[in-house]
């Protein structure tokens, strides 16, 4: 038994019961299950659909997701999550750099680091290089006043903790946001990046080793063995080239408002939902949703 599960944007509300309707037919779909009135609906599959990609390009042209998955274990025990861009809307790197003066240079190279243009280590140091000199008050300064969370990202940690989930912050960032990113979602761990400093501004080198594309399978591995789990047991979300490994080995790897080379290699794409469509992906109705702790 298969599941396809359609997920409009939250703020939109935009699933009819038309369009649920239209795609039971093209998917040769038995009931329907609504998870949230006019966000999110399950159908029930007797076997993988044929032909269900022109169902999903007419979808996405309705603004409505489609995910197609095994019926079974749906739920997950681990939440493996990317912060920049996933978590939160910015990069942090480049709001860091927007304070220095050198923001659309940087910008630039992030954006061809994460569609996985350039090396990632190679394009973090020159990033991180140019913020030499940059008083590390500016970091703070940036939480405050440059940074936002993702919408639906309180209520999917929320709800997966409330369900015995592990949540880890994995980054190709810097620690000093996913601390502060952390603590407000209530993660249970958090891995990034470190900014060296000299004296009480930034030096322009980060912290050895750089965590990138491996450190975030490796960080995938270490939990699961840690808590006697397996891959399948673990959805992973993110945006970027770096994030490609973790999301291909986890059971459940969601590309998020991803960039086209992390979307063509996911099945899973979320393009027009929040953080929240990750748990109607797994069966979750609007009504177990957990609200998050002030």
């Amino acid at each position: 038994m298969y599941v396809a599960t359609l997920i409009a944007n939250p703020a939109a509300v935009n699933l009819t019961a038309e369009l649920v309707a239209r795609t039971r037919t093209g998917l040769s779909a038995g009931p329907e299950n609504w998870l949230a009135d006019q966000v999110a609906c399950d159908l029930a599959l007797a076997t993988y659909p044929d032909g269900w990609e022109t169902v999903w390009e007419q979808l996405q042209a309705e603004g409505i997701d489609l995910v197609i998955q095994p019926a079974r274990d749906r739920r997950k025990k681990v939440l493996l999550a990317d912060m920049d861009s996933t978590m939160i809307q910015q990069e942090c790197i480049d709001e860091l750099a927007a304070e220095a003066g050198v923001g659309e240079r940087v910008a630039k190279i992030t954006a061809r680091a994460m569609n996985g243009e350039l090396d990632f280590e190679a394009a973090l140091r020159e990033r991180v290089g140019l913020l030499k000199g940059l008083p590390e008050s500016v970091i703070q300064t940036v939480l405050d006043n440059r940074i936002s969370l993702m919408p639906g990202g309180q209520e999917l940690v929320a709800t997966m903790k409330a369900h015995g989930a592990y949540c880890a912050l994995v980054s190709g960032g810097f620690v000093d946001f996913t601390s502060a990113i952390a603590t407000q979602l209530g993660f249970d761990e958090h891995r990034a990046n470190t900014l060296l400093r000299d004296g009480s501004r930034l030096s322009g080198t980060p912290g050895q080793p750089i965590l990138g594309r491996e450190a975030k399978v490796d960080a995938l591995k270490d939990i699961i063995q840690l808590r006697g789990l397996t891959y399948s047991d673990v959805i992973a979300v993110g945006d970027g080239a770096n994030d490609l490994g973790m999301l291909q080995l986890a059971g459940t790897g969601a590309a998020l408002h991803a960039k086209p080379i992390v979307a063509a290699q996911c099945s899973v794409q979320l393009n027009h939902t929040d953080l929240a469509g990750l748990l109607f992906v797994q069966g979750y109705s609007f009504a177990e949703f957990s609200t998050p702790k002030p």
